[in-house]
């Protein structure tokens, strides 16, 4: 039996009672039926309670749902950049594509496929026309497409656009070496030689290297040559100048820091009276020849050239059988054709000091004569040289 509560003092009572044993006081006569109701169950508390669990089931399943998604998004990612790097742009832009259908708020995704994209409109056109310039010989035009395709790559980094940007360097360097060969053509001077050459050097590759090795040899002949000038007329000043602006452009130089050399040595006795030693060693040339069996200097062969450039070059080499060490050895020459006689030139040889049995070498480079090679012929007419013991 259920007991119940008085409503006015809270005692028990039973539901055959009118009154309440305590307060005397009349019970309601609905009060038990009152108090049932109340006490039943609302049934309709499982509505809540089961739209909350669908509710949570289906925020757990689309849970799962985007994770399975954002998954396969990245794995889509992480092939459309390993293509990227291989340079397969457009298998790298499939795979973004996809990627971004299965999550179009994939930021990275969007941002390679902006990057691919350039890539591709790179590659397909831009360096295209690149190359249609360069064979017009048009290389500014075309350093200046792959310099606009290299500020679009400004804002990407990372592994998948370094082989992008390392193509178009080798690109711009392939220009420039054409337009280097192509200025070599037209027969530069000096000046020119100079500025081409630092052009060269910065370009950082095998072919430039032996393109900038072949400008340092016209400029180390023609400094020589200038300069064995300036030296034969005694101006040593400006033989030490035209030497030490070569030897910037060609500082590990044996000839012209031989050159370097005598000239020192040159002037250094000309301010010491070195004009009468000249002399003396002239007049005592014949004395010297004779006591040594051979001659001091022994001449082995002196020979006429043309160079690539087409100026004639005289090259010879010569030996010492002399007792003791000889230095500033120089050789008078003239170039004859047939009888005529075109004309006289001294050249130092080099090394400066030759020992008993050494061997030197001599060259210069003449840039005023027109005939070949062939109808020119060396007649070295006179050796001369110093020794320790002279003066």
């Amino acid at each position: 039996m259920t007991m119940h509560h008085c409503p006015y003092c809270g005692t028990d009572v039973r539901e055959n009672e009118s009154y309440c044993i305590k307060c005397g006081k009349k019970l309601p006569k609905d009060m038990f039926e009152r108090l049932e109701s109340k006490s039943k169950f609302n049934k309709y508390w499982y509505l809540p309670i089961a739209v909350f669990a669908v509710m949570m089931l289906t925020i757990g399943i689309y849970y799962i749902f985007q994770q399975h998604q954002t998954t396969e998004a990245k794995d889509l990612y992480k092939k459309a950049e390993e293509s990227a790097v291989e340079e397969n742009y457009q298998k790298a832009s499939k795979h973004l594509s996809s990627a971004l259908d299965i999550k179009s708020s994939f930021s990275e995704a969007g941002t390679l496929m902006s990057f691919v994209q350039t890539a591709i409109d790179i590659e397909d056109k831009q360096v295209g026309q690149a190359e249609q310039h360069l064979e017009k010989q048009e290389f500014q035009k075309a350093l200046s497409i792959i310099n606009d395709a290299e500020n679009r790559l400004t804002n990407y980094i990372g592994e998948a656009v370094n082989p992008l940007i390392n193509k178009l360097t080798d690109k711009r360097s392939a220009i420039k070496l054409e337009q280097l060969r192509y200025s070599l053509e037209q027969e530069p001077g000096i000046n020119d030689l100079k500025t081409l050459l630092w052009e060269a050097d910065a370009i950082q590759t095998d072919e430039a290297s032996e393109v900038a090795g072949n400008i340092r040899s016209q400029i180390v002949d023609y400094t020589f040559s200038q300069a064995s000038e300036q030296l034969n007329e005694k101006q040593f000043s400006d033989a030490l100048l035209l030497v030490e602006d070569g030897l910037k452009y060609a500082p590990e130089s044996e000839k012209l820091q031989s050159l370097k050399t005598t000239i020192e040595k040159e002037k250094a006795a000309f301010e010491t009276a070195q004009q009468q030693r000249i002399e003396q060693a002239i007049n005592s040339a014949e004395e010297e020849r004779k006591l040594n069996e051979n001659d001091a200097i022994e001449l082995v062969n002196a020979n006429v050239e043309r160079n690539d450039q087409g100026e004639v070059v005289v090259k010879g080499k010569v030996k010492s059988v002399a007792t003791i060490p000889i230095n500033s050895v120089l050789i008078e020459y003239n170039l004859m054709n047939g009888d005529e006689t075109l004309l006289s030139n001294e050249v130092y040889v080099y090394p400066d000091t030759l020992i008993p049995d050494d061997t030197g070498e001599f060259e210069f480079t003449h840039f005023d004569i027109d005939q070949k090679e062939e109808d020119i012929n060396i007649k070295v007419d006179r050796i001369r040289w110093y020794t320790d013991q002279q003066g």
